[in-house]
């Protein structure tokens, strides 16, 4: 199911294009104009947030999307596809990968990650898979489940890794878990430069995720009007 759309993505730049509803830029319309805007800059690949998102980006751009739905639940730190209704959303726009989040945090209604991992794969054997982690362990136990993809998503945003930055000691996380996963490795989380995606292509991932600084345009606002301050 989209392989070879899938396989366009080694050694190349997929964009995140995600607007929550708190942000000024939210809105599937203008999402998939900035998917339009990324596929013009030489991005090979989307990631997204939500079936409305998905299905306006995928009427503008020809590109293989990561799918995701960010959604919270009181009885869970899990956002990112926490539970079966996210994927089943999901599918409704089939998008080439889905992501979730594959940390040891304890999913909605009590489930564990290898469960619902099982789950998954019966239902929906041909899907892609992407796991979501913020910690080594992590990834190298959704690559024993058999995610086809291990990202680095979440570094830094859990309790387990609060104190990890993704760029420190030249990229140690990326590169141990490159070394060690039998699966391809997509590098996301704070790739804040030309050359931070660049160099972590270098180390061995299969492809790089960029987001806020080319799609949060009130982010990168910030930063330079901190530089005045």
């Amino acid at each position: 199911m989209g392989t070879s759309k899938v396989e366009q993505l080694e050694g190349k730049l997929i964009v995140s294009c995600q607007a929550l509803p708190h942000e000024p830029l939210h809105s599937s319309f203008i999402m998939g104009r900035m998917a339009l805007a990324a596929k013009e800059g030489g991005a090979f690949g989307i990631r997204a947030n939500t079936k409305e998102d998905i299905r306006e980006i995928q009427s503008q751009v020809d590109l293989p999307v990561i799918g995701i739905v960010k959604r919270d639940y009181e009885d869970s730190k899990i956002y990112i596809t926490p539970t079966m209704k996210e994927v089943e959303e999901l599918m409704e726009v089939k998008p080439e990968i889905i992501a979730l989040d594959a940390t040891s945090a304890v999913r909605p209604g009590g489930i564990l990650l290898d469960d619902f991992f099982r789950q998954l794969k019966e239902r929906y054997p041909d899907q892609l898979w992407m796991a979501d982690c913020s910690t080594v362990e992590e990834a190298l136990h959704a690559d024993e489940l058999g995610f086809d993809f291990i990202g680095t998503t979440l570094v830094g945003y859990t309790d387990q890794s609060k104190d990890d930055k993704i760029e420190a000691d030249d990229f140690k996380i990326i590169r141990e878990i490159v070394a060690k996963a039998k699966h391809r490795v997509i590098a996301e989380g704070n790739i804040n430069t030309p050359e931070k995606a660049k160099r972590v292509i270098d180390l061995g991932v299969f492809s790089v995720v960029v987001g806020s600084i080319i799609t949060r345009p009130q982010l990168i606002t910030k930063a330079f009007a901190k530089a005045l301050e």
